[in-house]
């Protein structure tokens, strides 16, 4: 026991440590500025959230051990029970778990509250690293991919039904492995594409040149664009493109000599022009035996249906509160006592950090609460009104290198095990670096996701390092003896 104990401490990847105890001991500071008031609880009283997190961290030290001590093929065999165990308790926590907040995500046990959505993104990205590191394994079959697809899609559905809507988004950084691992760089353009029609919808549809909507007019004509782009890259099928540009232009023309007479909706125009390009693909498609032709036009119908849904999908498929946090992030509302409250705060709280900022226990808008949530969703404001810009760059910098450091470990990887599981864990990470500060510049909609190692929360901490530390073991086992 003795020498295998010795060879995964050397061989264990001690950068990647280093920079995770950077980040914990940062992040419990952060934790002390945000929290702590002068008149309580002192920094090491249990009592209060510093002495608290002080806990959850030596607690999660044991669990590093843990980890690390496990035999090194311990987390591919038990993969799937790892994963069927904990979509049990997802599925238990919609049923048991309290209405906190309005949503029922959190199972109270004793004194303990757990989140078991934090520990369902290492269970999700063991059964996806199992399955597509399986004997004879092809993500490009209808099936292979269809199966990937429902590993991720499961546990989000349930997170989604725990009324967790952000934490249930985080499933999607899954994409970005997939997309590693040869899923079509389409997909990404046109999840790229969803996000862009979305926003554009949302922020000029009230804008009207004449009776045209000019969000819609706009999405339909870069559907149009891109749908003719696709034809020329994929199939280099020059005479296509140049009918297709000739029915524009007829159409076009028809479209503004009838507004002479009358009012037309210029959107309906394109969307036509859209419709007879569709059925010359489809039919280039049957002649040729071409499926690249069909799949642009399911793209463009795609983008379409998309473009008419969105009113829909906004107005009743969102709760209120998202509906005003969405148009406050969009600039289409201007909220600051409401949905726009915590943005401006953090935004404030930054900006009086200055360069250096104010110095630890010295930030005026967190010790005055004016920022809710401060210590969880909104940590990285502490860190801009107490250190300032350099803080926050350095905090920035050490998720940054965090992340590259895990893309180089998992390139290194001599499994596809091992590689798939890395682009997980980078890719989950990166999300969250992304949307949290997205979210306290005020970049991003307020959807609720943690800081990794920053945010305060014995789920949120104890769920990214075991996220963290078993690709750290996966990866100490290329070398072990």
């Amino acid at each position: 026991m003795y020498p295998r104990r010795t060879s995964v401490w050397r061989s264990v990847d001690w950068l990647t440590i280093l920079f995770y105890i950077l980040m914990v001991v940062a992040g419990w500071f952060s934790i002390c500025g945000a929290s702590y008031e002068y008149n309580s609880a002192g920094l090491f009283d249990p009592a209060g959230r510093p002495g608290s997190q002080l806990i959850w961290m030596g607690t999660a030290l044991a669990v590093i051990f843990v980890i690390l001590m496990l035999d090194k093929d311990f987390f591919e065999t038990f993969s799937f029970p790892i994963y069927g165990a904990v979509f049990l308790l997802l599925v238990a926590t919609i049923f048991l778990a309290p209405d906190i907040k309005g949503s029922r995500s959190w199972l109270v046990l004793g004194p303990l509250r757990i989140q078991p959505a934090e520990f369902a993104k290492f269970a999700t990205a063991l059964a996806v690293a199992k399955l597509m590191s399986s004997y004879n394994f092809n993500l490009f079959t209808f099936r292979n991919f269809t199966l990937v697809l429902l590993l991720i899609l499961a546990p989000m559905a349930c997170v989604v039904m725990q009324k967790e809507t952000g934490t249930a988004l985080v499933f999607l950084a899954f994409g970005l492995m997939l997309y590693r691992e040869g899923m079509s760089g389409y997909i990404l353009l046109a999840s790229v594409c969803a996000v862009t029609f979305f926003v554009i919808v949302m922020k000029y549809n009230d804008m009207m040149l004449g009776i045209t909507p000019v969000g819609e007019l706009i999405v339909a004509s870069l559907t149009l664009v891109i749908t003719l782009f696709l034809v020329l890259y994929l199939r280099r099928d020059r005479l296509a493109v140049r009918i297709m540009l000739y029915v524009l232009g007829v159409a076009l023309a028809g479209g503004l000599l009838l507004s002479l007479y009358q009012p037309v909706n210029f959107v309906w125009v394109v969307v036509g022009v859209i419709g007879v390009i569709v059925l010359m693909l489809i039919f280039l498609s049957l002649k040729n035996l071409a499926w690249s032709y069909a799949l642009i036009a399911l793209f463009a119908v795609a983008s379409i249906g998309f473009m008419l849904s969105v009113d829909y999908v906004f107005n009743d498929m969102l709760e209120p509160h998202q509906q005003q946090r969405i148009r406050v992030s969009l600039g289409l509302e201007d909220d600051p006592g409401g949905a726009g409250y915590n943005v401006n705060q953090s935004k404030i709280a930054i900006g009086s950090g200055g360069l250096l900022g104010k110095g630890f226990l010295n930030g005026t808008q967190t010790k005055l609460k004016y920022v809710p949530e401060q210590d969880t969703d909104f940590i990285f404001c502490t860190v801009g009104e107490e250190f300032g810009f350099v803080g926050s760059i350095c905090v920035l910098f050490l998720f940054g290198a965090l992340i590259i450091r895990l893309v180089s470990l998992a390139e290194r990887q001599d499994t596809k095990f091992g590689r798939v599981y890395g682009y997980c864990v980078a890719s989950v990470f990166f999300f969250h670096l992304v949307i949290n500060i997205g979210m306290v510049l005020g970049l991003t909609p307020v959807i609720g996701i943690p800081l990794p190692f920053f945010s305060y929360g014995g789920s949120s901490l104890w769920g990214f390092t075991i996220f963290l530390f078993i690709f750290l073991r996966i990866d100490a086992a290329r070398r072990e003896g």
